[in-house]
């Protein structure tokens, strides 16, 4: 992987969003319906905000011993919404950073996705730890590199 190249490169940019002012069971719904860790809120377009999966299912507290349970986090998710939960004052990248930003951004914090903004902080793409992961581990190695580095 070239860590020189653009964040545009390797970001996801068929994004599911939600506003500020959606219920937390639609958060739940995307959660549910989807393979994604976090589903960045927009306003107007504008990024506002995050909420990861992992912060979805703290304010869950995914239990659900008894019906009672239950009724009570359904009425919790139609109660709450998605501004009530979401991560502000994030890191932002543009298009054209570098990949080397994004990793230096990761090593230093604790978070695993970074909205990747236009110059009016319209969100355009996000990319993840996983989006590293998954270009490290498809792209090719030739022969030389297994000759250069045998398994001992």
């Amino acid at each position: 992987m070239n860590v020189l190249a653009p964040i545009k490169t390797l970001m996801s940019t068929h994004l599911l969003t939600v506003a500020p002012q959606d219920k937390l069971t639609t958060v739940q719904e995307i959660f549910n319906a989807h393979n994604i860790h976090h589903i960045p809120v927009v306003r107007y377009k504008e990024m506002v905000g995050l909420i990861s999966k992992t912060d979805f299912l703290y304010f869950v507290r995914g239990f659900s011993r008894n019906e009672e349970d239950r009724l009570v986090n359904e009425a919790r998710l139609r109660a709450y919404t998605a501004e009530d939960i979401m991560t502000t004052g994030l890191a932002k990248l543009s298009p054209d950073d570098r990949i080397n930003v994004a990793l230096e951004i990761f090593k230093v914090n604790r978070f695993h996705a970074i909205p990747v903004v236009d110059t009016q902080n319209e969100l355009v793409g996000i990319i993840t730890t996983f989006d590293i992961i998954k270009a490290l581990a498809e792209e090719p190695i030739s022969p030389d590199q297994i000759l250069a580095n045998p398994v001992q």
